[in-house]
């Protein structure tokens, strides 16, 4: 499935988020989200799905509107993985966490065939051994395996991840993306993903949009777009870009005034 965001607009109240924003998502393609605080990523990913309104443009799921579907029709299709966080402020088991994502295709209550896609997602995350434990009790790193595994039961085919990597350690951040790109291999999926750590899109990511002040600042491959004049006009920030394998890293050097 691929996702076509044309010219966007939004607005919360009359303060501008996204102004004229482009962007094209493919199947099993990776899409890392990259600008600073307030630049309009997770806007735009919750208008995608559909928890926010554009104020002028569209999104289309293939050949579908976004604005023309049901949010319970758009949930079939496209999985929105929040920055840790559930549904519900009650403490629950991650089984029943995961069997939330089978809500879209439940008329009534669950049966023995969403069971079984519950257990296919945490096999496929590796972590069945967690389906009866309080998912608040979880390290970070297993809670977003869990909500990535909410999506998988879902049957999405679209990806939306929010900061996934935030508060989580340096090998909990390596886990969760190796894990993205290999869903996204290996299931075809097509995945955006929000993320701070500019090294961490570079290596994971087919496509990186940068944003800046609701805006697209740039969209392409990260040699592409990641370039010291880039980085340095969109953060403020001066930095050293070296290469490994055509891959470029990105060494902090300075905060400018």
């Amino acid at each position: 499935m691929n996702i076509t965001v044309e010219d966007v607009t939004f607005s919360y109240r009359s303060t501008p988020s996204l102004d004229g924003v482009s962007v094209i998502l493919q199947e099993s393609e990776t899409l890392g989200m990259i600008g600073p605080n307030g630049s309009g990523k997770t806007t735009l990913l919750k208008c995608i799905n559909k928890i926010l309104q554009p104020k002028q443009g569209k999104i289309m799921l293939d050949s579908k509107e976004v604005k023309k579907m049901s949010r319970m029709e758009v949930a079939k299709h496209v999985g929105y993985v929040p920055q840790n966080s559930v549904d519900s402020p009650n403490a629950l088991p991650v089984f029943e966490i995961v069997l939330m994502g089978r809500r879209p295709h439940i008329s009534w209550q669950s049966g023995e065939k969403d069971n079984e896609k519950v257990w296919k997602a945490l096999k496929l995350l590796n972590i069945e051994d967690l389906a009866m434990r309080d998912f608040y009790e979880l390290s970070g790193g297993e809670q977003q395996r869990v909500l990535i595994a909410r999506s998988i039961a879902q049957e999405a085919k679209v990806l939306l991840l929010d900061e996934p990597t935030s508060n989580l350690d340096i090998k909990h951040q390596l886990e969760v993306m190796e894990l993205t790109r290999k869903l996204v291999t290996k299931e075809k999926l097509a995945a955006a993903v929000a993320i701070h750590d500019l090294n961490l899109a570079c290596r994971f990511c087919d496509k990186i949009v940068m944003m800046k002040d609701g805006k697209v600042y740039a969209v392409g491959d990260a040699r592409s777009v990641l370039s010291c004049e880039s980085i340095r006009d969109v953060y403020g920030v001066e930095v050293m870009v070296n290469f490994d394998q055509k891959i470029p890293y990105i060494i902090p050097v300075e905060s400018l005034h």
